[in-house]
């Protein structure tokens, strides 16, 4: 199953969720404000040895390995 990200409709509240293939937004829960509908969005990532191409473009790391602060490269 893939990670799909997600933004809030009430809030838009950006968010991940481990969902089945082509499955929509519409029935997901934001954890943030816990509205109901979430439209699925394009996910940024990081590619490992792409760190002369201008870096991270996901908070300013430089390490090129960073995904939604999990970096066990620079803890970012």
């Amino acid at each position: 199953m893939p990670i799909y990200e997600f933004r809030c409709h009430t809030c838009g509240h950006r968010f991940e969720k481990l969902c089945s293939l082509g499955e929509s937004g519409e029935h997901q829960v934001c954890p943030a404000c816990q509205a109901t509908g979430a439209n699925r969005v394009m996910s940024s990532f990081a590619s490992p040895g792409n760190r002369d191409a201008g870096g991270s473009s996901s908070g300013g790391s430089s390490c090129g390995g960073c995904a939604g602060g999990s970096c066990a490269t620079c803890g970012h």
